[in-house]
């Protein structure tokens, strides 16, 4: 059971622009250096997937044919363009009108530093990124496309890891377009938050989200298997400390939630979805809330999950858990519960009743144990019991509906180790002090109108949720050291403004 790799079979095409103006000799130096250069990156290892140098465009027409097809190749999820000469941006202009995946401008050069001594005309003429890249940039800031733009030499490591970060933002992009969430019944009744518009969500984010019976479950996991079941508790033997008891008086519980588990894998991958959400007042005859299952669904399937009907937080989880892929840590359901507001330790308690995964990461092995629930009206559930690990520039993300549109909402956080033991607190839980405070963080995520469900990461951070929300034409409200909630409150109307005179969907 391990996550399938997002990444694999995956491209991002890198175009480089020029023209026939320079004639044939300049030219193949333009193809050799962008080989040169397209090997480099992709030798660094800092960026996920393959680039794929495409022929050097010379007219609008190979342009558009460039931009068409990377649209219309499921295998490509975005696009790179550089200048290497003077590329007149007018022939830029159909193919991207045309473009529809992730745009990224590289503002490089193939030379490291001007050759002082040697450098002539010629030289200029071939080596003019710095102009070229100036008249393509104007266009792209015409048109409205949005875009990662990154500058620096393609030997300095710092360019090839924000174009790995990007691409994650891509690959996440690609999972969210291509993503079918499975509710199991509707949202807790009553609570605000947790609503939205699924119709506009597929218009927006591409993800389908819809609703399966819980009787449907049901019959699924009254149809696995017991080596099916046998199978799940040993890979719990080899990952989580297991109470005794759950291997002896309590095995029923242990083989119920194994098969709930496996009833639940069966039912999404029969359906071809990747992430799911279920809701404790519609259990149907389930023997339990299921615990352990959706747990493991970001760590070991790369799923997304969230719990009480909150689809929108299942579907970040399933882009973070993508985004995240082959980094340490990774994605999950949290909850903010308690603050601790002694001063100089000044911090927010996460957790949620069951359903916080250990891809995030842990201080120690998680352990499987049962204990009483008070809401559900079901037998006690099965669920791993953990602390998440500390983790500088963690985030958490929201998602709300706010009407007219979605609102992203992200903070940066420090994710630190509990100053007790906890030990009466028989759930998955981390403790972070939020940027720039407790007191100012709060006050700026309630004027944002943002959920108590997040998305944690603690495999990618700001830089890739700002990517992603760019590609996805989303507002992103962050909330970081620098953050007032002054100027915070300035921000929100003017993104409620630009949102709406901007909308590009």
């Amino acid at each position: 059971m391990t996550m399938a790799n997002p990444f694999e079979g995956k491209e991002i095409w890198f175009g480089v622009g020029s023209q026939d103006l320079y004639g044939e000799e300049a030219l193949r130096q333009v193809a050799a250096q962008s080989v040169e250069i397209v090997d480099a990156l992709n030798a660094t290892g800092a960026i996920p997937v393959k680039l794929v140098l495409k022929p050097t465009l010379k007219s609008s027409d190979a342009v558009k044919n460039f931009m068409v097809d990377a649209s219309a190749d499921p295998s490509c999820i975005g696009v790179i363009t550089w200048m290497h000469t003077f590329s007149p941006a007018k022939m830029w202009i159909r193919g991207l009108e045309a473009l529809k995946k992730p745009l990224l401008q590289l503002n490089t050069q193939h030379h490291f530093e001007i050759p002082w001594e040697t450098i002539d005309m010629d030289f200029m003429n071939l080596n003019q990124a710095a102009h070229g890249d100036r008249e393509y940039g104007y266009i792209v800031t015409r048109l409205g496309v949005p875009r990662k733009i990154v500058v620096g030499h393609y030997t300095d490591p710092e360019v090839a890891q924000k174009i790995g970060t990007w691409a994650r933002a891509c690959a996440g992009w690609d999972a969210s377009n291509t993503m079918k969430v499975m509710r199991w019944g509707d949202n807790m009744r009553n609570v605000a938050v947790t609503e939205g518009d699924k119709t506009e969500a597929e218009r927006v984010f591409g993800a389908s989200i819809n609703t399966w019976a819980v009787n449907e479950l049901v019959d699924y996991v009254n149809r696995v298997k017991d080596d099916q079941v046998k199978a799940l508790i040993e890979d719990y033997k080899t990952k989580y400390d297991i109470a005794p008891e759950l291997l002896d008086a309590r095995y029923d519980a242990l083989f119920t939630a194994a098969k709930e588990e496996a009833g639940m894998v069966n039912m999404m991958n029969d359906n071809g979805t990747t992430a799911g959400v279920d809701n404790f007042e519609d259990l149907g005859t389930l023997g339990q809330l299921p615990g352990v299952g959706p747990q493991r669904f970001p760590s070991e399937y790369g799923w997304g999950f969230s719990a009480e009907g909150d689809w929108k937080t299942a579907v970040l989880v399933r882009i973070g858990a993508v985004m995240g892929y082959g980094l340490e840590g990774g994605a999950s359901l949290m909850e903010d519960y308690s603050y601790n507001f002694a001063p100089g330790a000044e911090m927010i308690l996460g957790s949620h009743m069951l359903e916080v995964s250990p891809s995030v990461g842990t201080i120690a092995k998680p352990k499987l144990e049962i204990h009483p629930l008070g809401i559900g009206g079901k037998d006690d559930p099965v669920r791993l019991v953990f602390t998440v690990a500390p983790k500088r520039d963690a985030v958490v993300v929201s998602m709300s509906d706010v009407r007219e549109r979605f609102r992203l909402l992200m903070n940066v956080v420090d994710v630190v180790e509990p100053a007790g033991s906890l030990k009466q607190l028989p759930c998955a839980r981390a403790l972070w002090e939020p940027r720039p405070s407790l007191k100012e963080s709060a006050e700026c995520w309630l004027r944002a109108g943002g959920s108590h469900h997040t998305c944690m990461t603690t495999s990618v951070g700001r830089e890739a949720w700002e990517d992603f929300a760019r590609i996805a034409g989303v507002e992103l409200a962050t909330i970081d050291e620098n953050t007032t909630p002054r100027e915070f409150e300035r921000e929100l109307e003017i993104n409620e403004m630009y949102h709406r005179l901007n909308n590009r969907h």
